[in-house]
């Protein structure tokens, strides 16, 4: 019930918010709805709302409640069957083109044993702090928040787990301090192995984005990768053609070492929407090792992965 009398004389801004006003015995009781603010706002609101109900007469001392509609976080996870065709760098620039589009993107680094996306996003040199038993995630240059086994362990060393213990790791990376994250995109090891598995069964992605080269070995390999996510319930948002085209940058003539078209025809033979090609870049991977993925930019590299972004934003929109 709101208590007219209580909130007439507060701003438009607070008044929107009330979900519910009353006063008994000198007492009011304000329950607000916080949904979108972050802590800071929420005392601001909190303390303005305090001082302006004290001023009415009759109220000596006025309690504030705060709720917030709890969006659940979705998982989007980034796959290939094979190493080495540019998953990690779609990853990264991905969760970049979202979060610019407007969406709150985190990024979870979950190759265990070859993490790479501290290199790619520039936050090598920053481990993660545990807070209330929670890894809290690195921010990094590019405004998506990264956790990262490389974040993690020494520089350089080798990790050399047992399945049981990738699987608590992954759990550690995702059931993180994420705050208010809509979206966890998830950079997964390549292949269909323990972490794969505990991905899928445990945090459940709402879909995956597949990434192969237009050759035919990667093709079955990521096919492969293809059938381990339907197989347990997850959609594919799409597949992805990395390094299809190669443009000198002497002559501009376009020449294609890995082919073109491969994966866009296995899309089709196995209706699946083609999300769009990336082309083999030398300005990407110079871009990808020094930090600065193109994505966080306005240049031409950039627009393909915009291109793909728009389309998987368009999915999430649609299947939610």
């Amino acid at each position: 019930m709101k208590d007219e009398a209580l909130i007439g004389s507060l701003p438009a801004g607070i008044a929107d918010r009330v979900v519910s006003a009353r006063a008994a015995d000198g007492v009011a009781t304000v329950v607000l709805d916080a949904t979108g603010l972050d802590a800071s706002s929420r005392k601001e609101i909190e303390r303005d709302l305090t001082e302006r109900l004290k001023t009415t007469a009759g109220i000596a001392s006025v309690r504030v409640a705060m709720t917030a509609e709890k969006r659940a976080r979705r998982v989007l996870a980034v796959a290939s069957g094979k190493g080495g065709v540019g998953k990690s760098t779609l990853a990264a620039n991905l969760a970049i083109a979202l979060k610019r589009a407007g969406m709150k993107v985190g990024l979870v680094d979950a190759d265990i044993y070859g993490p790479s996306q501290p290199t790619i996003l520039a936050a090598s040199g920053t481990k993660p702090v545990a807070q209330d038993g929670k890894l809290v995630p690195v921010p990094t240059p590019a405004g998506v928040p990264l956790l990262s086994m490389g974040q993690i362990i020494a520089p350089g060393r080798a990790i050399a787990w047992r399945g049981p213990m990738t699987g608590g790791a992954l759990s550690q990376l995702v059931d993180a301090d994420w705050g208010d994250t809509e979206l966890l995109v998830v950079d997964m090891p390549p292949g269909t192995g323990d972490v794969q598995l505990t991905m899928i069964q445990k945090h459940k992605p709402a879909g995956a984005v597949l990434v192969s080269t237009p050759q035919d070995l990667a093709l079955i390999d990521a096919a492969r990768a293809g059938q381990l996510f339907e197989q347990q319930g997850v959609p594919i948002i799409g597949l992805v053609e990395n390094m299809a085209g190669y443009v000198c940058p002497h002559c501009g003539q376009v020449s294609d070492p890995f082919g073109v078209g491969g994966v866009e025809a296995a899309a089709g033979r196995l209706g699946l929407p083609f999300l769009g090609r990336i082309p083999l870049s030398l300005a990407i991977r110079e871009s990808g090792d020094a930090g600065i993925p193109p994505a966080a930019g306005d240049g031409p590299d950039a627009e393909p992965f915009r291109a793909i972004a728009a389309k998987v934003a368009e999915w999430l929109a649609a299947n939610e």
